[in-house]
């Protein structure tokens, strides 16, 4: 089988790397010439524009795109005029469902079929495998078949949930057609949502827990400095690199993302190579629009949400507000 690949980044890269470890021949389309060319080793065949990339395959097409969701439309226009009814689309990138929808719609009226595939895994996903969640027809979803086959991790990935048996399902072995135009997109969407807030707990907590030594640190005594109750019982230097690692064995809180936190802490203690400005790509903002949507209540994904949006400052007029509030009524000044 061959397939090509628009967008060589981190995760189109390493997914035409496995891809053609597995066998599936893989040609590839990036602006940067030299994405390409670091892959030529492995097989990829490189493309200098999208009427070569089709060139280079045989029908049914299969053009899979790993690029940002605000470049998807342009994208698509530049090959629609050089495939042909039975071609396949594949949108691996984080997009919203909605324009999925939109997306098959117009595809579908030139007999292209369109695919949403939701791609879980980051940049380990080349050892790993990749979690796919895709949505699209059926006939479309038969053909990516053996794409998604190479790509998932397996059913080896993680043990057998008790009381499954027989061939492992598809979802077993790490992928699933989760349903229409739109399905895949939909639940890659929530799932990020999830990570989102997984990731804001985990931060919360350990947070608090360096603050556990605040009875030891000099404090204010003054009208605009609340008073540390009982400071006695705050005196805890917390190794968090090694509660991290200690969480990871046995706790009901571990996971990748833990085992990821606590690689992190072991290099870096302070985690002085880090800011704290957190980005979000727009899922976590799709999620939250969802459950306001369909009325379905997701406070902690929305307060996860938000929370990245403090960390960039984007609340610093509202903490000025907050600040000229005060001096009004009470006559407070900040402390600096």
């Amino acid at each position: 089988m061959q397939i090509g690949i628009v967008g060589l980044g981190r995760m189109g890269g390493a997914m035409s790397q496995r891809l053609l470890r597995a066998g599936i021949g893989v040609s590839g389309l990036d602006p940067d010439p030299t994405a390409a060319a670091a892959l030529a080793e492995d097989g990829l065949v490189a493309a200098p524009s999208a009427s070569e990339l089709v060139a280079q395959l045989e029908a049914p097409r299969v053009i899979w795109l790993m690029v940002p969701a605000a470049l998807v439309d342009s994208v698509i226009a530049s090959f629609t005029d050089h495939l042909e009814a039975g071609d396949i689309i594949v949108d691996g990138g984080n997009s919203n469902h909605i324009d999925d929808i939109r997306r098959a719609k117009e595809l579908n009226e030139l007999g292209i079929h369109h695919v949403d595939c939701g791609v879980s895994g980051g940049v380990h996903g080349l050892e790993r495998g990749y979690c796919l969640m895709a949505g699209g027809d059926d006939a479309a979803i038969k053909v990516l078949e053996p794409v998604f086959e190479a790509l998932a991790p397996g059913v080896e990935m993680a043990p057998r949930t008790p009381g499954l048996t027989g061939d492992p399902s598809p979802a077993e072995r790490g992928w699933l057609h989760c349903g229409p135009n739109g399905a895949g997109h939909l639940v890659k969407t929530v799932h990020n949502g999830i990570e989102y807030g997984l990731m804001e707990a985990y931060a919360e907590g350990l947070n608090i827990l360096s603050k556990a030594n605040a009875g030891s640190a000099e404090r204010l005594a003054d009208a605009e400095t609340a008073p540390l109750e009982n400071p006695e019982r705050w005196q805890y230097d917390l190794n968090l690199s090694e509660i991290t690692e200690l969480w990871r064995r046995g706790s009901v809180v571990g996971s990748w993302l833990l085992d990821l936190t606590a690689e992190a802490l072991a290099a870096d203690p302070k985690l002085e190579g880090f800011a704290g400005k957190v980005a979000d790509s727009g899922e976590g903002r799709w999620t939250v629009q969802a459950a306001v949507e369909t009325s379905t209540p997701a406070p902690v994904l929305a307060a996860a949400l938000f929370a990245r949006f403090s960390s960039r400052g984007e609340n610093d007029t509202a903490q000025k507000i907050l600040s000229a509030m005060r001096l009004g009524f009470g006559g407070h000044t900040e402390r600096t």
